[in-house]
């Protein structure tokens, strides 16, 4: 391992390899990506992998927007030689009660304003859409065809291939253990392999970004949070787009081999780094997806997961600048941070080379210090 690099960035999921290629393709030199295990090992390989861009504030929106850009043509990008399986199959998330539907109206009206071709489903209409779909209690869906959902493992894989091609060095089962700094500037990553001198550590650990951000002096307020995922045998296709409700706090989604795959938040899980899965989550999970999607019932379990979620307070991500010099942030994402890596990359290295930033907004919306201010960035439309 080298013991000198202009950057190191912490965590080899889908944005700390997605930032070192948007940074060596901006002509930056000597980059090392650090993993403790292996790429995708923690939040990017866990996820439910959907992507989508019906959200409820215009900085969600052109974060995810501006991410499907990229996967839509990403694969060609990257000159990956497989498939990263990206599948626009769409989105379709249904209303429950009265402020649900006057939310989404909100909603479709911005999303629309976008150029995003959203649909305002009644409920006579939405067996069109999901034909397993049980109507009773439901009001109203939105459903737009250009969401979908794609490999994690590919994509991170395809990213770290092209950086290496390029000069990248990604150093697995290397831990971060400290972090030097010097009249409040980076000075080196302290590695379990060594030390590596650096002007600049971008802090993409996900679950444990408090925890490096401690290294260097930085207190962020993100926490883990534990988020189980279940997928079931192969079976004939029943739905074709993520079903997210956020009544019910579950999504699910039928895998192109015919598996279906499915999450659903608990407001009760502490605040601690914790991947192991229990049966009381099958037995809520099969409980609820059950009476909005009841055909479910006869899929068996083939196993079920666990990962954590990168909570901010907000359930913003935190994205920029910190009060130390080179130390730079990309973490907090609060379960999306694999469908909007693409733009998180894109800004972060913009940051970094003195680029005007795609979305300017960025720098006093998504930083740090929003929370010391009493900023907080509120999003409607979150499981």
């Amino acid at each position: 391992m080298k013991n000198k690099a202009s950057v190191v960035i912490v965590g080899g999921g889908i944005t700390g390899v997605a930032i070192a290629y948007e940074l060596i393709k901006r002509g930056v030199k000597d980059i090392i990506v650090l993993e403790k295990n292996t790429l995708s090992s923690g939040a990017t390989g866990r996820c439910g992998a959907g992507v989508r861009q019906q959200w409820g504030t215009e900085m969600n929106l052109k974060l995810s927007i501006g991410s499907v850009k990229r996967f839509e043509t990403l694969q060609e990008e990257l000159e990956y030689p497989h498939d990263i399986e990206f599948s626009q199959t769409g989105y379709f998330m249904p209303a429950y009660t009265e402020k649900q539907v006057e939310q989404f109206k909100k909603n479709i009206t911005l999303q629309r304003k976008f150029g995003l071709h959203v649909e305002w489903l009644e409920p006579s209409d939405c067996r069109k859409v999901v034909p397993i779909i049980d109507l009773k209690g439901l009001m109203a869906a939105t459903y737009y065809d250009k969401d979908g959902h794609l490999n994690p493992f590919h994509t991170t894989q395809a990213y770290a291939m092209a950086c290496r091609r390029k000069g990248v060095d990604i150093e697995l089962f290397t831990e971060l253990i400290g972090i030097k700094t010097e009249h409040d500037s980076i000075k080196a990553a302290i590695t379990s392999k060594g030390v590596i001198e650096c002007d600049s550590i971008v802090n993409a650990a996900g679950g444990w970004s408090q925890i490096v951000g401690n290294m260097a002096g930085v207190s962020i307020p993100t926490y883990s949070e534990r988020h189980q995922i279940l997928i079931t045998e192969p079976i004939e296709p029943l739905f074709r787009p993520m079903v997210m409700s956020f009544y019910h706090n579950f999504y699910t989604q039928q895998e192109p081999n015919g598996a279906i795959i499915m999450g659903i938040g608990d407001p009760n899980e502490p605040k601690e780094i914790n991947v192991d899965s229990t049966y009381l989550f099958l037995q809520k999970m099969a409980s609820v997806v059950t009476t909005v999607l009841p055909p479910l019932k006869h899929a068996r379990v083939v196993r079920q997961w666990a990962g954590m979620y990168n909570m901010s307070p907000d359930k913003t991500p935190i994205i920029g600048k910190t009060q130390i010099k080179g130390f730079y942030l990309a973490c907090g994402f609060s379960g999306h941070g694999f469908m909007i890596s693409p733009m998180t990359s894109t800004l972060i290295a913009q940051m970094m080379t003195n680029e005007p930033l795609a979305i300017p907004e960025i720098e006093t919306k998504l930083d740090l210090g929003r929370f010391e201010r009493g900023e907080l960035f509120v999003e409607p439309s979150v499981v």
